[in-house]
């Protein structure tokens, strides 16, 4: 990787074998837990669970982030490149569908240097924040199979408020049409399984449906039609989030007027039933699997 990091949007410019920039990691992956995850969208958890890999550290500081301990403290235990490949070789052979790299930005060299050492014949997905760098995407072109960006805001002032990111769209929508780039139109197999694409996810927040339709106009202006979108009413208030109007889930009729809002636009993928605002659906990052 460069001296100075320049990995993520905040271009810290540090050198981490020193000390750390704004994500508070080194250079070696650290992990919270790598098991198989049966909660994220059907095409891909599957039946079999997606291999999943929760790295710690995060380039956001979302207010209402579920996986606080890992994103915002850095919990978790540093590993290195062989053992990572390691993780790769157990979690296939525990039947994953794929291997899901959870905010694995900080660590894209390490990640690279793994599946060199063993690359699992299953696809590998990429699952961000979607605040990433493009030219840093071209990094992973090849590499990865799946990308699973969530695309959170447009409003400046609410991205620096819940993310501290003003520029989070900015970056995003590049970032995200990058993806798409190199992925092309999504692939299925015979079990439904996406073999290659990227599906977008969208976290409705409550007292934000405005900026949520706006989020949901930009994918369908601009992104290849056909392009799988997870609309999300999972919203749970967390005990650390402190911004006022997050302090609740959101109501039914917000989540219908985005919804109404999706359907209008003719987007396809996957909508939530309202059982799953529920923290349950929350893996304990308790280091299974490291």
């Amino acid at each position: 990787m460069p001296t100075f990091c320049t990995l993520c949007p905040r271009n810290c410019r540090v050198d981490r074998t020193e000390k750390t920039g704004y994500c508070g990691m080194g250079l070696q992956p650290r992990i919270a837990r790598a098991a198989l995850h049966f909660w994220e969208e059907p095409c891909i958890s599957g039946t079999k669970g997606s291999g999943t890999v929760f790295f710690s550290g995060c380039t956001l500081r979302c207010a209402y982030c579920q996986n606080y301990p890992i994103s915002h403290q850095g919990q978790g235990k540093d590993v290195t490149v062989p053992r990572l490949a390691e993780i790769f070789k157990m979690l296939y052979e525990q039947g994953a569908h794929n291997i899901n790299l959870v905010t694995g930005t900080p660590f894209i060299p390490a990640i690279l240097d793994a599946l060199a050492i063993y690359r699992p014949p299953i696809p590998i997905v990429w699952n961000s924040g979607g605040y990433e760098k493009a030219e840093t995407l071209k990094l992973l072109e090849g590499a990865i199979d799946i990308y699973l960006p969530d695309f959170k805001h447009v409003s400046p002032r609410l991205s620096g408020l819940c993310a501290g990111a003003p520029d989070y769209f900015d970056i995003a929508s590049q970032a995200i049409l990058e993806m798409c780039r190199q992925t092309g139109s999504p692939q299925y197999n015979e079990e439904g399984m996406m073999q290659r694409g990227t599906l977008i996810r969208h976290l409705i927040l409550p007292g934000c449906t405005m900026d949520s339709c706006k989020v949901l106009s930009w994918i369908a202006e601009n992104l290849p039609k056909g392009t799988p979108v997870s609309l999300m009413r999972q919203y749970s208030p967390e005990p650390w989030c402190t911004i006022k109007g997050l302090d609740r889930r959101i109501t039914d009729q917000e989540y219908e007027r985005v919804l109404s809002h999706y359907q209008a636009l003719d987007l396809s993928g996957y909508t939530q039933e309202k059982e799953s605002a529920d923290t349950a659906y929350t893996p304990p990052f308790d280091l299974t699997g490291v």
